[in-house]
């Protein structure tokens, strides 16, 4: 049993979170927390200049409101939104947060997995924490 577990949720795909969840919650000790987290990809510091005032700041907003909605109002579960690269922020998030098991979701892999490797694959291979994979 794990008393702090990441459930990183890519927004951007169609998936069922609930199944990651459900296993977050099976695996959780009593008292424990889970965080379910939202990586936004940052936008290169040429282009945001293009960019009007407070997007950033409205765009964070947003995906916070839609972590929430895709929790389904769930209270015991925190939902964090960061910027960075998906992978490394994952791996950084649960290094500087004491996590000590992340559930992550993964597609059937493709060959461009295999020539650029996915988000769960670079979680896989870097975190220092349990890792469990759904697929």
């Amino acid at each position: 049993m794990y008393k702090n577990i990441l459930v990183p949720i890519a927004l951007e795909h169609e998936r069922d979170t609930g199944s990651a969840m459900d296993i977050a919650h099976r695996l959780l000790a009593e008292g424990g927390k889970i965080t379910a987290l939202h990586v936004m990809e940052a936008i290169p510091g040429y282009a945001t200049q293009y960019l009007p005032e407070g997007h950033m700041e409205s765009r964070h907003t947003e995906m916070q409101a839609a972590l929430k909605a895709e929790l389904g109002g769930v209270k015991d579960v925190k939902p964090v939104v960061i910027t960075g690269h998906a992978g490394r922020s994952i791996v950084e998030f649960a290094e500087d947060n004491d996590i000590d098991c992340i559930v992550i979701a993964s597609h059937q892999p493709g060959l461009q997995d295999y020539l650029l490797g996915s988000t769960a694959a670079r979680v896989v291979r870097h975190a220092t924490c349990a890792v469990h994979v759904i697929r």
